[in-house]
């Protein structure tokens, strides 16, 4: 059965974060509120509310996508208010684990517009504070007061499993060539992808529902829409750690050339034909790390040889596909609408 989508009023995807914000801040707060004094403090410094000094911040974290997604895949099944907040809790949590973690793997020095955990605390307090924030979000699921919260842990670790499972893929695609046999294929740049960056959006979309035991057709159609947003949500990532504004993105240009990532761009443009595609090639197959002109350099030929449009068109792609789940089952018709403003917000964003 097919739910009948009658279109409401425009949504603001601005608005959506904003009103999703509200709701969980409170409780993300106070959850963080319980852990031991400096990872605490580590903690609110990674989620944008104040300094490494401790004081409070004058600026805030990221955008909250997956917190609202969360909140909306409550809403969209009818699931009690709380539920969703708890399952934003736990999901914001372990997103912000998992980029703690991340930038110390990356040796990204820089997160959203200041130092990162590792860089203001040291390595081994930021991969404390990550553990923290981890033990946390499995501890607030355990905690909720219903008879589904051992199904939202089992599915909260499936999606961790899964995330590590993409992380690894793709710390270990940086030492493999750019062409020949060992070159990483589609495929396996998919499979990296919906591991981490898709494992966790659709456990986003699907910790509400199954803490309010929805019908497992509408969990899995939420847990598939969530997958795609993941491929689209990483596609625009890979274009933005290559032509994003460092003003906006507060990470440098051609960051991701520079470091030698296998992203969507890159491979796309290597396996059209055509003189750019082959230039670059050449470029790249030393495979020794880019200066800053030759980084400029290969991003130019990326573009030439169609590697940007492919992979704006694959996020779009996927949004697309992302949103005929949504319409294909039974949900909350206003919520449908604000979950489809902000799958567009995520192909448009400029974080």
């Amino acid at each position: 059965m097919t739910s009948v989508h009658t279109p409401l009023p425009p949504v603001s995807p601005a608005g959506v974060l904003g009103r999703c914000r509200e709701l969980v801040e409170p409780a993300l707060r106070e959850a963080v509120g319980t852990l031991h004094p400096w990872p605490r403090r580590m903690a609110s410094f990674a989620l944008g509310w104040c300094e490494a000094d401790g004081t409070p911040a004058t600026g805030g974290g990221g955008k909250g996508v997956r917190q609202a997604l969360a909140v909306l895949g409550a809403e969209a099944v009818g699931a009690a208010g709380d539920e969703g907040v708890v399952a934003a809790v736990a999901v914001e949590l372990v997103h912000t684990f998992s980029l703690t973690h991340d930038d110390v793997m990356d040796g990204d020095e820089r997160r959203r517009h200041r130092e990162s955990a590792w860089r203001a605390y040291g390595t081994g307090p930021a991969v404390l504070a990550g553990d923290a924030l981890f033990a946390l979000a499995v501890e607030t699921l355990a905690r909720h007061r219903g008879g589904h919260s051992g199904a939202a842990v089992a599915r909260l670790a499936g999606a961790l499993r899964e995330l590590v499972r993409g992380q690894a893929d793709d710390l270990l695609f940086e030492e493999r060539p750019w062409t020949g046999a060992g070159a990483v294929r589609p495929a396996e740049y998919e499979a990296m992808a919906a591991g981490k960056t898709g494992s966790l959006l659709a456990c986003a979309l699907t910790l509400g529902p199954v803490l309010a035991d929805a019908p497992p057709p509408v969990v899995e159609a939420l847990g598939e829409a969530g997958r795609q947003l993941g491929a689209a949500f990483q596609a625009v990532d890979d274009l933005l750690g290559i032509w994003g504004d460092p003003g906006t993105t507060g990470k440098p240009v051609h960051g991701d050339l520079a470091r030698g990532k296998k992203t969507f761009p890159v491979l796309a443009a290597l396996a059209a034909s055509g003189p750019a595609a082959g230039e670059l090639a050449a470029l790249l197959s030393p495979g020794v790390p880019l200066d800053a002109v030759a980084a400029r350099r290969a991003a130019g030929l990326v573009e030439a040889a169609g590697g940007r449009d492919a992979a704006l068109a694959e996020a779009r792609s996927r949004v697309a596909a992302a949103r005929e789940c949504l319409y294909g089952v039974p949900l909350a018709p206003r919520t449908v609408d604000e979950l489809v403003a902000l799958t567009g917000f995520l192909v448009d964003r400029r974080l």
